[in-house]
């Protein structure tokens, strides 16, 4: 039985999970999310967890356990707590600014990056003097938020010589020494 899947998910008080047969929504206080499992999964709420379990060892429903049981606990986690994700923007004259959902990027192109975020993100940009531009992206889709931020993060993709571009808060790059340190003799 998959490690993973066999773990019941303890629901925290004010989330409420909702099962009709394969859609599952999960209502707390940082937003309502809905997922469709796959059918022939089977879900049940037991004294305050949601518990999943697979009808047969078949190498598909398998592979489905774990994968099924991680989406609803990152759904119930999400509802509750929600999930943050910070880009920097490192760069000599890199930028970022939003005005809502609106988020614009200037790194080096001629013209600045402009990327509508969905509303389900909240979307803030902080600029202190002498330190990169942070990007901090907070939602309760798990999913959603990685997929903006990878988006986000692809218009100026941080380079292994200098490290400019656009990286994840504590993101470790690996560099490069450059022409300069093949020459030595």
């Amino acid at each position: 039985m998959s490690r993973i899947g066999k773990l019941p998910i303890s629901i925290p008080k004010g989330v409420d999970v909702k099962i009709d047969k394969n859609r599952v929504t999960v209502k707390g206080p940082k937003g309502t999310l809905l997922q469709e499992v796959d059918h022939d999964m089977q879900l049940k709420v037991d004294n305050g967890s949601l518990i999943v379990t697979r009808p047969s060892d078949q190498k598909r429903h398998k592979a489905l356990h774990g994968t099924t049981r991680a989406l609803l606990a990152n759904m119930i986690k999400g509802a509750s707590e929600s999930f943050s994700r910070d880009l920097e923007v490192v760069g000599v004259g890199y930028r970022a600014t939003n005005t809502g959902n609106l988020v614009e990027i200037g790194v080096g192109y001629s013209h600045p990056i402009m990327m509508a975020v969905p509303d389900e993100i909240k979307l803030e940009t902080v600029t202190e003097k002498g330190k990169a531009p942070v990007i901090k992206l907070v939602g309760a889709d798990k999913q959603l938020v990685g997929q903006i931020s990878a988006k986000l993060r692809t218009f100026r993709k941080p380079e292994p010589y200098k490290g400019k571009g656009i990286k994840y808060a504590g993101e470790i790059l690996r560099r490069k020494a450059g022409k300069a340190a093949g020459k030595a003799k």
